[in-house]
């Protein structure tokens, strides 16, 4: 058994990052703050070692349903041992500490409620992997992971924030409350009850009262509806293959939700990168599983 890139890249899931590095930015310019810093480039490590340890923290936890459901995943498959991913993953949330707390020194904020932050988010992490299954609140606690995303970035560009991010920050949860419940259904071929996918239209109902201050919202606006609506047609048609489709596509519109408040608070040139993620994700997803 060793490590070899192939496996680090399934356990991670890095096919997703692009959309860790467009919350990144969105809390960053929903704080209002310019991303054109060079300690963003310290924050996005810090919050792509969060993500990549959180990935591999839920197939160590995770290790003997996927011995049964996904035995081609790495420790079921013998790639790695389990208390080597778990070492590697706490690792990795510790890692995004430090540099959370490195780049928060770098733009001069309040290390200390940063630094409280970043340990929130890692423990929000942990708590999904150690208890989603079974769990009904557990899209809740996905959501909150996202939510902390924006709140880290926002704190480690400023001691003071604009409001834009807390209400940044529970769209986006609510965002991640409705992918969270559709991705439990991935396994069912169906998904049950539809009333949770509501929440998915939480951003669009934000970009349309937005709409109204600022026109330019538009695009990324008109992007993240056709992007819902057709993963809402994947999911009611039922297909085999459509439900997991549905959640790496859904996944993918993390980036267009970021982008819809870049557009709100921000330049177009800057939304573009948020567009970018989305593309790239859905580039990485056809070689390395999102889900």
């Amino acid at each position: 058994m060793s490590w070899n890139t192939k496996t680090i890249l399934k356990l991670g899931r890095v096919s997703n990052l692009p959309t860790v590095w467009s919350n990144t930015l969105a809390g960053v310019v929903l704080a209002g703050v310019s991303p054109f810093n060079l300690n963003i480039a310290t924050l996005v490590i810090a919050m792509s070692l969060a993500y990549v340890g959180g990935m591999f923290l839920n197939d160590a936890f995770d290790r003997k349903i996927d011995a049964e459901e996904r035995p081609e995943r790495p420790i079921p498959a013998g790639e790695v041992k389990a208390a080597e991913v778990f070492a590697a993953g706490f690792t990795l949330l510790a890692g995004a500490v430090f540099f959370t707390f490195l780049a928060a020194y770098g733009w001069g904020s309040n290390v200390f409620i940063t630094t409280l932050l970043a340990l929130a988010l890692c423990a929000a992490i942990t708590l999904y992997n150690a208890w989603h299954k079974n769990n009904p609140l557990s899209p809740i606690v996905m959501g909150m992971c996202r939510m902390l995303v924006y709140l880290c970035a926002a704190f480690t560009a400023t001691a003071s924030p604009s409001v834009m991010v807390y209400i940044g920050a529970v769209v986006m949860l609510a965002y991640l409350i409705g992918l969270t419940y559709v991705a439990k259904q991935e396994n069912l071929g169906e998904v049950k009850n539809l009333w949770p996918v509501a929440c998915l239209a939480v951003p669009a109902i934000y970009g349309i009262y937005a709409f109204f201050s600022d026109t330019q919202i538009w695009i990324a606006l008109l992007a993240f509806i056709a992007w819902v609506i057709f993963c809402l047609y994947l999911i009611k048609r039922k297909a085999k293959g459509d439900i997991p489709k549905a959640v790496v596509s859904l996944i993918a519109g993390i980036a267009l939700v970021d982008a819809i408040f870049i557009a709100s608070t921000s330049s177009l040139l800057i939304m573009t990168f948020a567009f970018a993620a989305f593309l790239v994700t859905l580039f990485l997803q056809r070689y390395i599983a999102g889900t």
